[in-house]
């Protein structure tokens, strides 16, 4: 859930979440400030927009996905995914840079991505459609180590910002899939998953990849 306010940037920085960025900031922001403002008078605070949206997320996965209701979990949580932006709008108004926003943000983050593709992953194992489970435990797998390996990364004093898919990445596939799902493509919602696994191997390679150079780097090379 980015937060620009709140040191919460690191998890946009994929190609496609620039290009989103940069193509819909500015028409959000006019429909995004006023909210956070009204929200912000009556008290409410950027972490407890965090906090609503990941209960979101979970009553969309959790109580649709996991019966098999995609369409309805992809309504609510796509809905839910918006105050990823409005607590940084927040946090923005308020002029928030705490580092206890941005944990509590990654935090929530990997809770709902968890919830996401478990729900998935439930689902098709009652409809005993094994390689379909298979798809979405790789992807909660793999986008929990693609998100570990560069906070790990830079805790130790690496920088890691580098890999072809991110989360916003992983949430806008898994959302491309369900409604393939939704409007009866065979095999969408299961190709859409191997990519995306796929997809997150590469990134993690990367990842570690480049704090290898790193940590192997000439004393005095510049750090890559």
């Amino acid at each position: 859930m980015p937060v620009s306010g709140k040191l919460r940037p690191r998890y946009r920085e994929g190609a496609m979440a620039k290009i989103l960025s940069v193509v819909s900031r500015a028409g959000l922001a006019r429909i995004l400030d006023p909210v956070a403002a009204a929200l912000l008078r009556a008290g409410v605070t950027p972490n407890a927009v965090t906090v609503i949206g990941t209960l979101g997320v979970l009553v969309g996965a959790l109580g649709f996905a996991t019966r098999g209701h995609l369409f309805i979990a992809l309504v609510i949580i796509t809905l839910s995914c918006f105050t990823d932006m409005l607590d940084g709008a927040m946090a923005r108004q308020r002029g928030i840079t705490n580092k206890f926003g941005a944990l509590l943000d990654s935090s929530m983050d990997r809770i709902a991505d968890g919830a996401v593709f478990g729900s998935v992953a439930y689902w098709y194992a009652t409809q005993h459609e094994p390689r379909v489970v298979a798809a979405a435990l790789l992807c909660l797998l793999t986008g929990q180590v693609v998100s570990y390996v560069k906070a790990r990364a830079e805790g130790l004093g690496f920088t890691c910002n580098v890999g072809i898919i991110e989360r916003a990445e992983r949430l806008v596939g898994i959302g491309i899939g369900g409604l393939l799902w939704t409007f009866g493509v065979p095999y969408g919602l299961e190709v859409v998953m191997w990519l995306l696994g796929a997809l997150s191997i590469v990134t993690i390679g990367q990842r570690v990849g480049t704090v290898y150079r790193q940590a192997h780097a000439p004393a005095g090379a510049d750090a890559q």
